[in-house]
């Protein structure tokens, strides 16, 4: 394999070295599964994204952890797009459609006090109820079960991507979590790979409406993720199916990255259908440099 360009983007955030971090690989459609495997390990960050193109869409995404591929991942998305973007080279399209594991999903873009923001569907969400031991978990966090929030249900949610939702009291918990990744898997029996995804209604900014951090499966090779665009997603679905079952749609900001210093902000909607819940993602990203591997 030759040397390839990996542009570094930061996404959910306007300011370098803010938000996530995400690795862009354009022109992708050489390498094999391997190569990006073996890219993404080295690129070391929580996601990198490897465009190419498509039969079926306007273009292609695969996203890799270090450890493995994943179906899907909105900040990548994000990253992705804004770098397409504002290169111009996606043209003067307001929308386009790219293809994923998880299939077909529209993307658009537009301006929001003159930054350039990227929305993203992501697929239909789904639910799990986590059945494992509460205490352990809270453990896993190194938190007590006190510090859980149990009038809400903790479940696995996924727009694309599986996650551990989890409820917590009070915000200053958040700062005192340091994840044991290692006790996920046999905490997670009904899914093993998923990663968690600890929030809560009190938030630090009054603009938004959910605080949260992420921690990774340990098979992803990583620790935290610092702004999560699917997880992100999940939550609005979760709103709507848990938190006010009237609400026919929402709207809110997630903050994030706060406690590791990346604070980053997803925007989240929620739209209820007749048999579906239909949830998009948006957010601006910033250029950081570029390297070679």
């Amino acid at each position: 394999m030759t040397l390839r360009t990996i542009l570094h983007y930061d996404a959910f955030s306007s300011t370098p070295h803010m938000g996530n971090p995400a690795g862009v690989v354009l022109n992708a459609d050489d390498l094999h599964q391997e190569e990006m495997q073996s890219l993404a390990e080295k690129v070391g960050f929580n996601e990198t994204v490897f465009v190419l193109p498509s039969d079926t869409a306007d273009l292609r995404l695969r996203y890799f952890t270090p450890g493995h591929e994943i179906n899907l991942c909105g900040h990548a998305t994000v990253a992705s797009l804004f770098c397409l973007k504002s290169r111009g080279l996606l043209g003067n399209n307001k929308e386009i459609t790219i293809e994923t594991n998880v299939g077909i999903l529209p993307v658009s873009f537009d301006t929001r006090g003159g930054e350039l923001f990227i929305k993203m569907k992501q697929d239909q969400p789904r639910f799990i109820p986590f059945q494992g031991d509460v205490s352990r978990l809270a453990q896993s966090m190194s938190l007590s079960e006190e510090d859980l929030d149990i009038s809400k249900p903790i479940v696995y949610g996924s727009t694309g991507t599986w996650t551990l939702l989890v409820p917590i009291r009070n915000l200053h918990s958040f700062s005192q979590m340091i994840p044991q990744n290692n006790m996920f898997p046999e905490i997670l029996s009904e899914n093993p790979k998923s990663s968690v995804h600890p929030f809560s209604f009190k938030t630090t900014d009054q603009n938004a409406m959910m605080h949260a951090r992420h921690f990774s499966s340990p098979y992803s090779g990583t620790i935290e993720d610092p702004a999560t665009g699917t997880a992100s997603g999940v939550m609005g679905a979760y709103y709507l199916t848990y938190v006010n079952k009237e609400a026919s749609s929402v709207e809110f900001i997630v903050e994030q990255g706060h406690e590791i210093n990346r604070d980053g902000k997803i925007y989240v909607q929620a739209v209820r259908g007749e048999s579906s819940i239909d949830v998009y993602v948006s957010g601006t990203a910033v250029f950081v440099r570029e390297f070679l591997l």
